[in-house]
């Protein structure tokens, strides 16, 4: 939908984090949030979220969607074969280090994913964002799915009652990548959840009263560490300014 709010409510995403070059972190933002917002979503896909990792000033993390992944294929295919990517990709990619750790996702079950409006998105230039994004990605067996009901039907509804609910529940696409250009992730099996908060120790007291709350500490997180493959990552992240999911 060129022109318009893309699609609210994607069903496949890609979570990207990029390892950058020392002291080059602000440069890929400042160029990114100019050049490469509306102009990927003029192709049809929709540019989520855009974020500094707090625990590293040389990592880019970034969220996008799509429709599906035919969409994810033509989408990217008019993007990276078109004249803004021609003119300023060579910039953006003399920032990175490596820029091929991807996760492919869609929304768990029982969520429909991030819905967000491009709308309302900030200008560039806009005040600073003041808000603090969690992620926590949880790692499972390939072709399992005992994972995705704890942390969807178990994990989650906990954190309802003890602090703000998450923004999305999103498990691995297993659908084979249609756009090789790109590499993502293979082999992987993962429950990732968002949540945002006005600040760190809002994140920092939701962690401390849902991890002492009973049920948690003796059933579901002992449930879920004898599921899982890999101890689970947390990012923590700031929204830039333009940031949708803040």
């Amino acid at each position: 939908m060129p022109g318009t709010d893309p699609a609210g409510h994607p069903a496949v995403f890609e979570l990207r984090q990029y390892t950058l070059r020392p002291g080059r972190r602000d440069e890929l933002i400042e160029l990114f949030d100019r050049e490469f917002v509306e102009t990927q979503e003029e192709t049809g896909m929709i540019v989520l979220g855009q974020f500094r990792d707090l625990d590293d000033p040389d990592r880019f993390v970034w969220l996008r969607g799509f429709t599906d992944m035919e969409a994810r294929r033509q989408a990217l295919s008019a993007f990276y074969g078109g004249p803004v990517w021609a003119a300023h990709g060579p910039r953006a990619n003399a920032t990175m280090v490596d820029s091929d750790n991807v996760l492919l996702l869609r929304p768990a079950p029982a969520w429909r994913g991030l819905a967000v409006l491009p709308s309302e998105r900030r200008q560039p230039g806009a005040a600073a964002v003041d808000r603090f994004v969690a992620a926590a990605l949880w790692h499972f067996p390939p072709n399992t799915h005992d994972g995705t009901g704890l942390i969807q039907d178990g994990l989650v509804p906990l954190l309802r009652q003890t602090g703000p609910a998450p923004l999305a529940v999103l498990t691995t696409e297993t659908a084979a990548n249609t756009f090789p250009r790109l590499p993502v992730r293979t082999g992987e099996n993962v429950v990732a959840v968002f949540t945002s908060y006005p600040d760190e120790n809002a994140h920092r007291r939701h962690l401390a009263d849902a991890m002492a709350h009973p049920l948690v500490r003796n059933e579901i997180l002992p449930d879920i560490e004898r599921a899982q493959s890999a101890a689970p990552r947390f990012l923590r992240l700031a929204p830039t300014v333009r940031s949708l999911v803040r």
